[in-house]
């Protein structure tokens, strides 16, 4: 798949399944996603995947954090907290890891770890695999982030679930592009 096509109709997927990437093709992946926009070559991101037995474990933990924020959390929640990880057979974690730099602030770091899991959405896309960029509350969590062993100077960017689209894709709308885009005149 061409790159223009690929830009054009990467869409988000919720309902994934096997099979997930290969090891050589998430390798693909992860080498798009390291050619992302760094200024200083901070390299301000590392990447944590998850499958197998390993979403399982990943659930409960998201259902100990829900319990540590809300200890009356009803059934019907506390099953869905356990199951969110095994809505794909793969997920990978992108992880900002701020480096102290005087001439890059934390929020560019941030921006190039966006651009980062794009370019890893867009490489998964080109090789017929499907993916949904999470985050909510559990990036946030202590818990999460502990259990993941981050460390101090690290933020969760969000869970990419990947695998292959259970559903037809939609074909995305292409927005008005001058309802976005204007001439600055000075």
């Amino acid at each position: 798949m061409d790159t223009q096509t690929a830009l054009l109709t990467r869409t988000s997927h919720g309902a994934l399944t096997e099979p997930a990437p290969s090891a050589g093709a998430l390798n693909q992946a992860f080498q798009a996603a390291l050619r992302a926009p760094d200024h200083r070559m901070l390299r301000p991101w590392r990447y944590l995947v998850i499958e197998g037995q390993a979403r399982q474990r990943l659930g409960e933990y998201f259902l100990q954090a829900g319990l540590a924020d809300n200890p009356q959390l009803a059934d019907v929640e506390q099953q869905r907290l356990l199951k969110m990880p095994l809505r794909a057979p793969m997920i990978i974690v992108a992880i900002t890891t701020f480096k102290e730099d005087a001439k890059v602030p934390f929020v560019e770091q941030t921006l190039s770890t966006g651009a980062a899991v794009q370019n890893l959405l867009l490489a998964l896309h080109a090789q017929g695999f499907a993916s949904m960029w999470r985050t909510g509350w559990v990036v946030e969590h202590t818990l999460i982030k502990h259990a993941l062993s981050l460390q101090a100077h690290e933020q969760i960017a969000g869970f990419v679930y990947v695998g292959t689209a259970a559903t037809p894709s939609k074909n995305p709308t292409l927005l008005n592009v001058t309802d976005f885009v204007q001439t600055w005149q000075g």
